[in-house]
Formats: C-alpha cells, sequence, structure tokens
C-alpha cells in the first residue's frame, strides 16, 4: 500500500487565471497530522479547496491514492463564519448532513445513518446539545458539531479550516484534544489550517508554511525551532 495519500506536482492554484501559489510540490502521509500555516490571504483556504475539488488548478497535478479501490473521502470543517446561521436547524440535523453524500440530499435518511450520526456527535462531545437549535450554541458547540458532521462521511482525511477562530482558551483545548484522539483512534489524515503556534507545537508532525506565493514544508520540529521560526516571522512582516 502506498504510503503517500496525496501528492502535489509544480502545483499552481488561484482564481480564475490570477495564480495565488505557484510551484507548489508536496507529499501527505497517510494518517499524518499537517498544520498549514500562514498570514491572511496566503493561499491556505485556496488549498483546501482546491484538494476538495471546490476549485480547478491552474497548472500542475493532483494524485491521490485510492482507498480499498474507491476515490479518497475528505471530511471537511469550515470556518464558522461560512455556515449561515439563519438556518433553523438543530445541531444534529447540521450533523446528518454529513450523511448526505451517501443517500442524496433529501431523501429518506435510514434508522442506521441516523445511529452513526449520534456516534459521531457522542465521539466529539455534542450529544448533550444536540436537539438545541444550531444558531443558538456557542463557538465551542459549533465547532463540535461541524465537526461531528465532517466525521458523518465517513473521511479519509479531515480538512480543518480555523476550527478553533473566535473560540475561548478552553474551548479550544478542548477541540484540539477532541480532533487529537479521534486522529490516534481512527488514524484519519488530518490538514489543519490555524494560526496559532502552540497548537502546531502539540498536535501537528508535518508544517506547511505559506508567504507570497510560495511554501516552506518541514517537519515541526524543523520550521518551528527559534532560528527558523525568526526568519519566517521577518518574512511575514516585511
Amino acid at each position: 500500500m502506498n504510503d503517500m495519500i496525496i501528492s502535489l506536482e509544480n502545483l499552481t492554484i488561484g482564481y480564475d487565471a490570477n495564480a495565488v501559489l505557484t510551484g507548489l510540490s508536496l507529499q501527505i502521509r497517510r494518517g499524518s497530522f499537517t498544520a498549514l500555516l500562514g498570514a491572511n490571504g496566503s493561499g491556505k483556504s485556496t488549498l483546501l479547496k482546491t484538494l476538495l475539488g471546490l476549485i480547478p488548478p491552474l497548472q500542475g497535478r493532483i494524485t491521490m491514492e485510492p482507498v480499498n479501490g474507491r476515490p479518497l473521502n475528505f471530511g471537511f470543517v469550515p470556518q464558522q463564519g461560512d455556515f449561515d446561521p439563519v438556518y433553523l436547524l438543530s445541531g444534529f440535523e447540521v450533523a446528518l448532513m454529513g450523511v448526505y453524500g451517501r443517500i442524496g440530499a433529501g431523501r429518506f435518511v435510514p434508522s442506521a445513518e441516523k445511529e452513526f450520526v449520534r456516534e459521531c456527535l457522542h465521539a466529539t462531545g455534542a450529544e448533550a446539545f444536540a436537539k438545541r437549535r444550531f444558531s443558538e450554541l456557542s463557538g465551542g458547540q459549533k465547532q463540535r458539531v461541524l465537526i461531528a458532521r465532517a466525521l458523518a462521511t465517513r473521511p479519509d482525511a479531515l480538512l480543518l479550516d480555523e476550527p478553533t477562530a473566535g473560540v475561548d482558551t478552553a474551548a479550544t483545548q478542548a477541540v484540539m484534544n477532541m480532533i487529537s484522539r479521534i486522529h490516534h483512534e481512527h488514524r484519519f489524515t488530518v490538514i489543519l489550517v490555524t494560526h496559532d503556534l502552540h497548537l502546531v507545537r502539540e498536535y501537528a508532525e508535518l508544517v506547511i508554511w505559506l508567504h507570497q506565493g510560495e511554501a516552506r514544508i518541514g517537519t515541526v520540529v524543523e520550521l518551528l525551532n527559534p532560528q527558523h521560526l525568526a526568519e519566517i516571522m521577518e518574512m511575514e512582516f516585511r
């Protein structure tokens, strides 16, 4: 079995003909935990959307290794602001969206799928407030529901776009501990967008740092040691 689950070869990504990142080549190992860093506008969310197939690459190639003969399945946790809070849905109904890719939106949801969603809510610690309206939940509670929705897709890889943004310190630690536990239990491949270097040091293995259309790639030890960190920070504020 190929240990690499995602390979990028000389990839250029962006919108229309406007490149955001160019010449990106890297491999992501199956079951690894990768942190994606960079200033606002550096291309982090654009890279996630390209991996998800929402934006076609401008140049280069993305190779994704199949899992048990089927295409790679992603679970995606967006930024909180990307989910419209006016929907009058409960936390359970939001999490249930994760099964629609298998059964189709608007179709009858089998009881087995509903039970699986309850298991996902239990795994993320969201079971107790799943009947409440999603828009009324706290930031940390919303993130737990959205992660449960991603787990309900039965993913091979979890892509998380700043899942702790706007969440207090205690909730951040709880959410990250939960993500780490699920990662270790199920060996999902995790790609986490964050600005929090403390979280990267504590949880990640590989770091991809985006800056001015290019990427630096290395382990946490390699990129977050004082010398390299000072150099990268200097680049960020030029």
